[in-house]
């Protein structure tokens, strides 16, 4: 009826009181016109009555409160999208002109699609609508390939979307994992591929290994994977720049296996962030040589970290950890050590407390350490938020750590029964984690394979904020008890082990040849004394290296002094390099987070300064460097990428086609539009009794009424 498939009205109140309510209305209307004085016409009773019954029930329909309640249902048609590569890898000229089949494809894809709605877009930095008249506009300038916002942003509920088609070469250069987005969205994926698959002659870096905290005059090894095909015996150089000073150069001759290791030496001389690129020698005849280097960049830190060791009692820990420490030349490391209660060693080095920049407490405080010196160190580690490393044993006194709990990443219950031998148990999750790395083949099945060490009869409560980088584990059963963990919260840093006897860490991975315990401890060190959560003003770029043409993107962070976020701060930046100048403003997105971007069409280092004021008062400032042009990411891989588009294309139920079969995928659209025609209903309500006009008619019919008596003279 008029369209809808159902219309039905809704009263607040059972629907037989209305329906006796309009009879009684009615009655009473008669009622009240049956006599009249003085005696009028029939006909004018009759609109009398009509007009008292008509406002009484507009009245009796706003007490009962109707609504209109329509119901429709539509047919969705089922719309299929098209996604087009426009980023600069299109042109890599290796011989199957993909441009000119990019926009062929394109357009034989476009004029041919099964189904009634189809849409087309453009894909690289960012997705943008295509008309089928600017095919022959396609520019492939798009700086990166980002697939995966192809994914999060298709808004399934407002259209019928049956299935996805991409063309493109699968060069993926930016953005996240795509084939778990593509899979939950439900949706067949159809790739297109554009290119050549076949492995050309080629010298790649494939791979840099380095740390990215060092300290100045301090040697380190930077380990570069070096990838190579069809050039076996060639002779390359492999260079390391620290920005354009040449610090090493080797030569090797690439071998049969096609992938090979350079370790090169690099010693830095002063402080800062340093740009480092590694480069091979290009060879005649490879393919493409934009791969033939990496830049990245490394913190180097100035001066020799203080660290003050406290121990409650002495122990092997105590030893083989001041050991490892006193291996690096640029640690300062002093130490006190309770013997008993009247007895310590290294009185003279209480004075560090002071100047330290870093605190290790090795079963300290214990039941012998003096409350003067606890209460010292805890102002440090409470007030002036001095990071710290704990290792808790049996002589650590719990009650004691309650004068600086607050900065703990636990929190001690209770003594929960005798002490008793744990593992590590180190998660994948936990792969990446500065502190545990070491140069074991594999890290977490080092960690995983260590002797027990002893833990101490306590109940530990791991804080929310904390992480839990390992947990024990007692005869292959793994317990929700931490054993390492790890906190930085509100401008303070603290690691803690839960357990003594980790010197037999040491000597089992020696055995092994693998560095794990010292490795651990100068880790320990290093990101210990790297926080700057107590900055004010955090302002950095979304990575390091852009290609030209490509937006750099800048996040940043604004607090007060009392480390609240500030959401109203006016933050500017200033970005230089050579006599370039460049200006931008950062828009704050709330709670204290800034962001911005901006497009730079010249190559070269760039630095930026950024500065953060409220009502003309500067809370803090930022600086950092990038670089744009150094590398051309979509000419690094000339390679089409086939095995991925493959995989995105099975685990969404799609299919694979190249540009000898493609129009077969027209056929399988056709299949998945045939099944993919939905019904939408759509309901909506009206609110009769809300209607202003249900009043103003009901006034109009009682003002009607009076006049009408007026007129004959009724009383």
């Amino acid at each position: 009826m008029f369209g809808y498939e159902e219309i039905r009205l809704h009263l607040s109140y059972p629907s037989i009181y209305f329906f006796i309510a309009l009879i009684l209305i009615g009655l009473y209307s008669y009622y009240v016109y049956r006599f009249t004085i003085p005696q009028v016409s029939r006909a004018k009773k009759i609109i009398l009555v009509s007009l008292r019954t008509a406002a009484l029930l507009i009245l009796l329909f706003i007490f009962f409160e109707p609504i209109l309640s329509l119901t429709k249902k539509i047919i969705l048609d089922p719309v299929n999208l098209i996604f087009i590569d426009n980023s600069r890898s299109m042109k890599i000229d290796d011989g199957t002109n993909r441009t000119a089949k990019v926009k062929n494809i394109s357009e034989d894809i476009f004029n041919n699609m099964p189904g009634t709605q189809n849409e087309v877009y453009l894909f690289g930095s960012k997705v943008r609508t295509l008309s089928e008249d600017s095919l022959e506009n396609l520019n492939f300038n798009d700086a990166v390939t980002n697939i995966s916002q192809i994914f999060s942003g298709i808004k399934k509920e407002d259209k019928n979307y049956s299935s996805i088609v991409l063309i493109t070469d699968g060069d993926v250069t930016s953005g996240s994992n795509s084939i778990y987005a593509a899979k939950n969205m439900g949706l067949p994926v159809f790739t297109i591929g554009i290119g050549d698959t076949t492995r050309r002659k080629d010298v790649e870096i494939k791979r840099v290994l380095y740390n990215s905290l060092l300290y100045v005059e301090y040697p380190t090894t930077i380990e570069a994977t070096i990838q190579h095909n069809g050039l076996s015996g060639k002779s390359v150089t492999v260079s390391l720049y620290e920005g354009n000073e040449l610090k090493e150069q080797k030569n090797i001759i690439l071998n049969n296996t096609g992938i090979q290791n350079i370790s090169l030496n690099y010693t830095p001389e002063s402080p800062g962030e340093k740009k480092l690129i590694i480069s091979a020698s290009p060879l005649e005849e490879e393919f493409t040589k934009e791969n033939n280097r990496s830049v990245f960049y490394i913190n180097i830190l100035s001066n020799k970290v203080r660290v003050m060791i406290l121990a409650g009692s002495p122990s092997t820990d105590l030893t083989f950890i001041r050991t490892a420490m006193e291996s690096d030349n640029n640690l300062r490391v002093k130490s006190f050590i309770q013997i008993n209660k009247d007895q310590s060693e290294g009185k003279e080095s209480v004075g560090f407390i002071d100047s330290a920049d870093v605190f290790f407490l090795i079963g300290f405080p214990s039941t012998e350490s003096s409350s003067d010196l606890v209460n010292k160190v805890a102002v440090r580690i409470t007030k002036d938020k001095i990071p710290f490393f704990i290792l808790v044993s049996n002589s650590t006194n719990a009650n004691s750590l309650n004068n600086f709990q607050s900065s703990l990443p636990f929190t001690v219950r209770t003594e929960s029964g005798p002490s008793r031998e744990v593992q590590p148990q180190v998660f994948e999750n936990q792969k990446d984690n500065p502190i545990i790395q070491n140069d074991a083949t594999n890290i977490i099945d080092a960690w995983n394979n260590l002797p027990p060490v002893f833990q101490p009869s306590f109940d530990f409560i791991t804080k929310p904020e904390s992480n839990v980088i390992a947990k024990i584990k007692i005869n292959n059963n793994v317990l929700n008890s931490p054993l390492i963990l790890s906190r930085n919260f509100n401008g303070s840093r603290s690691i803690a082990v839960l357990a003594n006897g980790i010197w037999k860490w040491k000597l089992q991975t020696v055995r092994k040849k693998y560095n794990l315990f010292d490795k651990f401890i100068l880790n320990s060190v290093k990101w210990l004394n790297t926080s700057d959560e107590n900055k004010q003003v955090k302002i950095e770029t979304s990575k390091k290296n852009y290609s030209l043409g490509e937006e750099v993107e800048f996040k940043g962070q604004v607090y007060d002094e009392s480390l609240n976020p500030v959401s109203d701060a006016e933050v500017q930046l200033n970005i230089t390099s050579g006599n370039e100048r460049y200006g931008l403003n950062l828009s704050s997105v709330g709670n204290g987070l800034y962001e911005g971007s901006i497009r730079i069409d010249k190559k070269g280092d760039f630095n930026y300064t950024g500065r953060a004021s409220l009502n003309g008062k500067t809370l803090g400032t930022d600086k950092g460097i990038f670089n744009v042009g150094d590398l051309d990411i979509e000419m690094l891989n000339p390679r089409m990428n086939y095995e991925y588009l493959n995989l995105l294309a099975n685990e969404t139920k799609g299919k694979y086609f190249d540009e000898t079969n493609y129009k077969q995928a027209l056929t399988e659209i056709e299949k998945v539009n045939e099944n993919s025609k939905k019904e939408k209903i759509i309901t909506s309500e009206i609110n009769l009794w809300s209607d202003e006009w249900l009043i103003i008619i009901a006034i109009f019919l009682f003002s009607l009424e009076w006049f009408l008596r007026k007129r004959a003279g009724m009383l």
